[in-house]
């Protein structure tokens, strides 16, 4: 066995509930197992324990033994493990620290002190796997959150540990990353390298895998192969389930497609032609009205060009958004998605073109102006958060602003279920809950118009579907969201406009279903139709 947990339970300095309880897990060569669970269940303190930052780092109080490639992690210390078993984490900008990308995949291999022609050749393997080539001169700094998330895996692939651990790898990927990431997983897994997937977003890789493990407040409660564990009732566990799972159960089919090939044999073989009921599980966004009528103008972008040290970010790009809208901004990995949002409350400033947002002219108005009307919640929620407990942190916008309402932010801890929270650090959450502070803070001085970048990374079932609540109460309000996504399976239900953007440019902008009709603007934009979608389309042909 390459990894071997024996009743192992574990729990932080100071805290009363135990993190993890009891665990007996063991993990082949060459051996795929997905992790899924709801957020706080235990699965990035189990990535922990493996490569030894628990207890060696964190302390705490840790029972039973952990055997990683032979080496019981309580006896040997964090820098004999890191050949051994590598873990790529859920926030890659906590592993990233050198200058170049180059410099941060050669960083591990000269510290284990390889000759230099092998630390070459395991950098370019690395680097050709993970599609890095044209970036190795880039700071990684300056990378999109995708790009930081290959040059995270890459520095961890290029040491050859004997087995990997990935947590949350598809949050921040683009459809073509993906893909690739999937690809390089199969590849080191042929190469007798087993791989331990943390993953919340189950339908990008279930099928790649012949495990699924379930935490469950720290416990495990299902471990068998993916169709057998979603087989059974794991509602109550918080797991996102496939969206073609989800689709056969609402309409009562008896079936566990994990892939659309599936779903369309199981359909073929029933002699069902494409039916009424598919049409109608479509995006909650066609049917979701706001009864506006003819809605105020919120943005408006004309002309709107942009680059870094000459490097074009924006080309002439021209949008409006409307009041009671949400609009779903997508496109591969570095097409100007970020450097657009920006733009919509003055931390950037066009080049050439102008943006207005509720008729103020951001050339002209002040960051500090624009956040009274403008509510950010940033791809990493690190970014954001500076204040040293919870409640401080939601609150320093609406008082320094002098818009607070008690009523509205008691509600906003409700909703994100920020009680028990208050008084901790927000530096001591987990990722997620992290994400789920800077949502309330932005959200805490009524903005007209919410700007959430990547709002389901590292989210739960329960939390999607809150947040999918919010989004239409936000709407109904009058309020505008935009959304920047990868997750176009949560962008087809909420948003009733996508807006596809590839180097820079829009190449497509309406309705979900239109843009992923619209084949070409699709593959500019490197973007992959939702599974319902390839599921329609393949009916019709058959």
């Amino acid at each position: 066995m390459i990894l071997s947990f024996e009743g192992v339970s574990y729990r932080y300095p100071g805290a009363d509930a135990w993190a993890l309880k009891k665990l007996f897990l063991t993990v082949r060569p060459g051996q795929g197992v997905l992790v899924g669970g709801a957020s706080g269940s235990g699965k990035s303190t189990l990535c922990r324990i493996v490569i030894g930052l628990i207890p060696h780092f964190h302390g705490g109080e840790l029972i039973g033994s952990v055997i990683v490639d032979g080496l019981d992690t309580r006896h040997h210390p964090i820098h004999q493990l890191f050949s051994h078993a590598g873990l790529v984490f859920q926030n890659p900008d906590a592993q990233l620290f050198n200058r170049t990308v180059e410099t941060e995949l050669a960083y591990g291999l000269e510290s284990l002190g390889l000759p230099s022609a092998e630390i070459e050749r395991r950098l370019y393997w690395a680097s050709n796997l993970v599609g890095l080539d044209p970036l190795l001169n880039r700071q990684p700094q300056t990378l999109s959150g995708g790009e930081k998330q290959r040059v995270a895996l890459a520095a961890i692939l290029a040491l050859r540990p004997r087995l990997l651990l990935l947590d949350e790898p598809f949050t921040h990927l683009d459809p073509e990353g993906s893909e690739m990431l999937r690809a390089a997983l199969r590849t080191i897994r042929s190469e007798g390298i087993a791989v331990v997937v943390i993953e919340h977003r189950l339908h990008e890789v279930i099928a790649d895998f012949e495990r699924l493990v379930v935490l469950h407040q720290g416990e495990i409660v299902a471990d068998d192969s993916p169709r057998r564990v979603i087989d059974q009732d794991i509602s109550s566990y918080g797991l996102n389930l496939p969206p073609l799972v989800r689709l056969f159960r609402t309409l009562r089919w008896d079936g566990t497609p994990l892939t659309v090939d599936e779903a369309l044999h199981w359909l073929t073989a029933k002699n069902l032609s494409p039916p009424v009921a598919l049409e109608l599980g479509t995006s909650e966004s066609k049917s979701h009205s706001t009864g506006l009528g003819n809605r105020d103008l919120i943005v408006e972008m004309s002309g709107v060009s942009f680059s870094y040290n000459g490097q074009p970010a924006l080309s002439d790009v021209n949008l409006i958004l409307l009041r009671g809208e949400c609009v779903a901004l997508i496109g591969r990995n570095g097409a100007g998605k970020t450097t657009l949002i920006k733009h919509l409350n003055g931390l950037l400033k066009p080049e050439h073109g102008n943006v207005k947002v509720l008729g103020y002219n951001t050339r002209e108005t002040p960051v500090a102006g624009m956040a009274r009307h403008v509510g950010f919640a940033w791809q990493n929620a690190n970014d954001q958060l500076f204040q040293p407990a919870v409640r401080d942190e939601v609150l320093t916008g609406p008082r320094a602003l002098r818009a607070y309402d008690p009523v509205w932010c008691n509600a906003l801890f409700e909703r994100f279920e920020l009680g028990p929270l208050l008084d901790r650090s927000p530096f001591r959450l987990s990722e997620g809950q992290k994400k789920r502070v800077s949502f309330a803070a932005a959200l805490a001085v009524k903005p007209e118009l919410v700007v959430l970048d990547e709002p389901t990374a590292g989210q739960d079932e329960p939390f999607r579907r809150e947040l999918g609540a919010l989004i239409r109460d936000l709407r109904s309000q009058g309020r505008t969201v935009a959304l920047v996504t990868h997750d176009l399976e949560f962008a087809a239900e909420h948003a009733s406009r996508w807006i596809a953007l590839a180097s820079g440019q829009i190449v497509a902008d309406g309705p979900p279903d239109a843009v992923m009709a619209n084949g070409e603007a699709m593959r500019k934009a490197g973007l992959r139709p939702t599974q319902r979608f390839q599921l329609i389309e393949a009916l019709k042909r058959s």
